[in-house]
């Protein structure tokens, strides 16, 4: 496979940064977590899922047959994209733009599970991902953050929550998931499963409100940083 071409990057950090790195399955509250923890910590927030929701959209705008590997690898080599810093977020765009609401669309969402497991895919998103690190700290979230993107880490957390509590929550975002099959799907594929890291905390916020999980995390990150001197 061709090398892909080196990319732009913006804001370079001086200084070690430190990731804190939050995976689990669909809808558990990774997300919500993350953000509140990157403006607490006054950290950069990476949403791993909106740089494959960002590809699926490049390629259903531009025509691109997501059924066939070889076409979207093919985009992954050519599209023009950037890592870029915007609203405390390093986000990937694509001809310099972000189209946050159309990559939440139903169209992205219906699609986006087809183009996110191809092995290639995941190899350009994961060197990608970890480019995030040279604009400093960061707190991710994704599906294999701690053990693939950043294993190095010494702050995991794995997120987990009641298959019926996560479906409701699709639903009250429009989508239609099956959580059951996704799930499933995540932990099922050769490229990156959806698995907890070695040395992980498991935490499961089926019935917390946000920010009792939220203050646990940050509990366990405080005393964490306090024993390795960060």
């Amino acid at each position: 496979m061709p090398t892909p071409k080196p990319r732009t990057l913006n804001m370079p950090c001086p200084t070690m940064p430190i990731v804190i790195a939050i995976d689990g399955p669909s809808k558990s509250g990774k997300g919500t977590c993350a953000l509140e923890l990157a403006r607490h910590y006054q950290f950069l927030h990476v949403d791993t899922g909106a740089m494959y929701r960002l590809l699926t959209w490049h390629c259903l705008e531009t025509g691109v047959d997501i059924s066939k590997p070889e076409k979207v690898i093919e985009t992954c080599l050519t599209w023009k994209t950037e890592l870029k810093v915007l609203d405390h977020e390093v986000r990937l765009t694509v001809n310099g733009a972000f189209p946050e609401k159309e990559i939440r669309g139903p169209a992205v969402s219906d699609n986006v599970a087809k183009v996110s497991p191809m092995p290639a895919v995941r190899i350009w998103m994961i060197r990608t991902q970890r480019e995030c690190i040279h604009f400093g700290s960061l707190v991710a979230d994704g599906r294999d953050i701690g053990t693939v993107v950043f294993p190095e880490t010494p702050f995991k957390f794995f997120l987990t929550a009641d298959e019926s509590l996560r479906e409701k929550r699709s639903l009250r975002k429009g989508e239609v998931a099956n959580m059951k099959d996704r799930d499933a799907r995540d932990a099922q594929r050769k490229s990156s499963p959806l698995l907890p890291a070695a040395g992980s905390i498991m935490v499961d916020n089926t019935h917390d409100h946000p920010e009792v999980t939220i203050a646990f995390m940050k509990a366990h990150i405080d005393y964490k940083r306090a024993q390795l001197g960060l």
